[in-house]
C-alpha cells in the first residue's frame, strides 16, 4: 500500500492502520513509509531492517529527534479500521499510529525549521527489549540517535508524560518432586506450590513514589504460567512469569534485588528488562517544550523509549495522540482532536523563534 503525505494526519493514521504491523511483521508499513519519504529532497533517507531514519541538515544549532515504532500487538478483530465523527479506531490508532502520522506529515511539510530534525520509525518496540529497532540502531549507528531533545510520538492524551518507569520480567519457579497421580502422596505438585507465589503477588502493595512532582505508580503481575509433565504425572517444576514495573528511582539491578526478596526461596530468573527513565523536566530543552505544548505534564507509567534515548543522554518526553490506557484493548481508538493538537503544538514548536537560516556555516 502506497502513503500519500499530502493528506490530513487523520487520514494518514487510518492508512497506517490499515497496514496491518504486528511485531516482526513490520516489512510492508516500512516499505511504505520509506517510499513516502524518499522523495523528499529536504531529507536524508537511510534504512536498517525495518527502521527508517529521515534527517535535515540545516546547520541548526539544536537537533531533535522526532521518533514513533511503526509494530502493533497482535490483531484481536479491530481491523480494518473504522472512523466516526470524533475518532479512529483499530489496531494501533493509538499506541501509536496516530503518533507516527504526525511525524510523517512534519516531515513531509516542514522542509524548514529552526531546529535540525531526525525522524525515526522503527520496528519491534512491542516485543523483547533486545528486538527493538531503536536499540539495534543504537548499537548499530549510535550517530544517528544523536541529538540535544528527544520526542516520543507515543499516546500520552497530547499531553506530555515525562519518564517511564522501568519494565523487569521474571521466571519465578517452583519445584516439586514426579510422582504417579495415583500414588500423588509419593510426590510433591509443583503446580500446588506456586499458590504461595500466586498469594505473594495477590497481596503485593505496590510504590506509588513523587518524582520531580509526579507520582508514578509501580506494579507486579503474573503474566504467564506453565508447568505439567502428563495427564497422570504429578509435575515437578511450575514457572510463574512475573511483570514489574518500576518507578523512575530504581535501577534495575535495585528491582531484581526487590523481586529476589518478594520471592525470597524461590528460584528468580530474569527474561527481560529495560530500564526507567527520570522525568529530567529541569532540563531546559525538555522544560522549554513542556511550555511551548501547553505547560502539563503527567508521568508515564508504561516504558517508552524515552529511557534508551536517557541512556543515551538525551533529554526526552513522551507526546502523542490517544488515550494510553487504551493500548492494546480491543477496542483501541484516538480522538481526531488529538491527532490534530499534537501535530498543530508541534509544528508551532518547531517553527518557533527566529528566521529559519541555519545558525552554523
Amino acid at each position: 500500500m502506497a502513503l500519500d503525505l499530502s493528506v490530513d494526519a487523520v487520514q494518514l493514521t487510518e492508512d497506517l492502520v490499515n497496514i496491518e504491523s504486528v511485531s516482526g511483521n513490520e516489512a510492508e508499513i516500512a516499505d511504505a513509509v520509506e517510499a513516502a519519504l524518499r522523495p523528499l529532497a529536504h531529507l536524508e533517507v537511510e534504512r536498517f531492517g525495518h527502521t527508517i531514519v529521515a534527517r535535515t541538515h540545516h546547520g541548526h544549532a539544536e537537533r531533535v529527534v522526532i521518533a514513533g515504532h511503526l509494530d502493533t500487538v497482535p490483531v484481536n478483530n479491530n481491523l480494518p479500521a473504522r472512523r466516526d465523527e470524533h475518532a479512529l479506531h483499530g489496531l494501533g490508532s493509538a499506541d501509536m499510529k496516530g503518533g507516527c502520522a504526525v511525524a510523517l506529515r512534519l516531515a513531509a511539510t516542514l522542509p524548514s525549521a529552526t531546529r535540525d530534525i531526525t525522524y525515526l520509525f522503527y520496528d519491534c518496540e512491542e516485543v523483547e527489549a533486545e528486538r527493538n529497532g531503536l536499540f539495534q540502531l543504537s548499537r548499530r549507528r549510535p550517530d544517528l540517535l544523536e541529538a540535544d531533545f528527544a520526542i516520543l510520538m507515543e499516546p500520552s492524551d497530547a499531553i506530555v508524560e515525562a519518564g517511564c518507569q522501568g519494565t523487569m520480567r521474571v521466571d519465578v519457579t517452583v519445584h516439586g518432586e514426579r510422582a504417579h497421580a495415583a500414588r500423588s502422596w509419593m510426590g510433591s505438585n509443583a503446580i500446588h506450590g506456586a499458590a504461595d507465589v500466586l498469594a505473594r503477588l495477590g497481596a503485593y502493595q505496590p510504590r506509588r513514589p513523587v518524582i520531580d512532582g509526579l507520582e508514578y505508580h509501580e506494579g507486579l503481575n503474573a503474566v504467564f504460567i506453565e508447568g505439567g509433565v502428563a495427564g497422570n504425572v504429578l509435575p515437578d517444576r511450575c514457572c510463574i512469569s512475573v511483570n514489574h514495573r518500576f518507578a523512575p528511582d530504581r535501577s534495575e539491578a535495585e528491582a531484581l534485588r526487590h523481586l529476589r526478596e518478594v520471592f525470597d526461596g524461590y528460584d528468580v530468573e530474569v527474561s527481560d528488562s529495560a530500564p526507567a527513565a527520570m522525568p529530567g523536566l529541569s532540563v531546559p530543552a525538555a522544560a522549554a517544550f513542556v511550555e511551548a505544548v501547553g505547560g502539563a505534564v503527567k508521568p508515564k507509567f508504561g516504558w517508552t523509549d524515552v529511557a534508551r534515548f536517557s541512556e543515551l543522554g538525551v533529554p526526552a518526553v513522551n507526546f502523542g495522540p490517544g488515550d494510553p490506557h487504551l493500548a492494546h484493548k480491543a477496542d483501541e481508538f484516538v480522538p481526531v482532536e488529538h491527532i490534530r493538537t499534537v501535530e498543530e503544538r508541534m509544528r508551532s514548536w518547531l517553527l518557533a523563534g527566529a528566521d529559519l537560516a541555519p545558525s552554523k556555516p
